[in-house]
């Protein structure tokens, strides 16, 4: 995969003939970290620069939303998941998915195991950390299909706005914490927390999984003969950034530190979140796959009377430019 990418994207380059590396602008949906490890390594490997392109890469935070700094002209392209961009979408964000690296959800919900849950009929009366932001859909669905109420008391769940951290849990102010497999889990176990001590639900495993970390663009830009080539060329570095990333875990952690100016990540947890998020991406080439995207739709739908989205999203996902760039 990795040479074959590799030579798409050599190919890209002679094809598009510029003299001049295009620029591309890339929002990131959190801070840098090993999640987005095969962008900084397509940077730091020449990858881009292959491709003819000058990427610039901005880090998200608690206070950017990528959807706003690509509607503002911030950004040409930025990571999200699909249930905040088809909620976005549906209200008036023209955004589309041109790809998606990430084949399988990390999300889960981490629950003391002395709290007595062990399964989503033992949640009611309990307090679930839940982050929000966007962030907060997949886990509305999970309890509208469960027939939970999220408005507290005796039968149903009370929702604490969860921090990007996992102080709720090991405070004791909630029961269960949203976590993912590459990043709040980790730090709960590097908190002296033992995996017996707790119980895991993985969204993947009970079927309300949707789909994380795509690339989007705005709709009316996919008009333009020059912004497709560069995103093609774009995504094919990418996807040999992500590959490399995946055969090359450490090393991958190292590039990511390197770019982290804040000096807030360490050695110890950018490797092991990157091991994680390998599993995540291992099974993509980079297209979004049809039925995984169905099912998040699905998921999204049966919200009951408050659904993520009240209709069949059209037009929110395009294969136009990894056929182009992958094939």
């Amino acid at each position: 995969m990795k040479k074959y990418l590799a030579g798409a994207v050599a190919a890209l380059c002679t094809a598009s003939g510029a003299f001049a590396a295009d620029d591309v602008t890339l929002q990131l949906k959190w801070v840098t970290q090993a999640q987005f490890a095969g962008y900084y390594v397509a940077l730091d490997q020449g990858f881009y620069e292959e491709a003819d392109l000058n990427v610039t890469i901005l880090p998200g935070g608690p206070d950017i939303a990528p959807g706003q700094v690509l509607a503002g002209g911030g950004a040409d392209v930025m990571v999200d998941w699909l249930p905040s961009a088809l909620a976005a979408r549906e209200k008036g964000l023209p955004i589309v998915n041109i790809a998606q690296p990430f084949k399988t959800s990390g999300l889960m919900l981490t629950c003391w195991k002395d709290s007595g849950i062990t399964g989503p009929e033992d949640f009611a009366g309990h307090t679930l950390g839940v982050w929000f932001f966007g962030n907060e859909y997949p886990f509305l669905s999970w309890m509208s299909q469960e027939g939970i109420s999220t408005d507290g008391g005796e039968d149903g769940v009370t929702v604490l706005k969860q921090g990007f951290n996992v102080d709720p849990l090991l405070q004791r102010q909630a029961d269960c914490i949203s976590t993912m497999t590459y990043n709040e889990f980790g730090q709960v176990l590097e908190a002296g927390v033992t995996e017996d001590e707790l119980v895991t639900f993985k969204y993947e495993d009970v079927g309300v999984a949707t789909l994380e970390d795509g690339l989007y663009v705005l709709e009316d830009q996919l008009e333009d003969p020059a912004f497709v080539d560069k995103m093609v060329r774009f995504v094919a570095a990418s996807m040999q950034g992500w590959k490399w990333a995946e055969e090359n875990p450490e090393e991958a952690a190292m590039i990511v530190l390197d770019y982290d100016e804040t000096g807030a990540q360490t050695e110890e947890h950018q490797i092991y979140m990157m091991g994680e998020v390998a599993k995540l991406t291992a099974g993509s080439n980079g297209a979004l796959d049809e039925a995984d995207y169905q099912r998040t739709v699905d998921t999204l739908l049966a919200g009951g009377s408050d659904p993520v989205i009240t209709m069949v999203p059209e037009g929110a996902w395009t294969h136009a430019i990894t056929d182009e760039a992958l094939n």
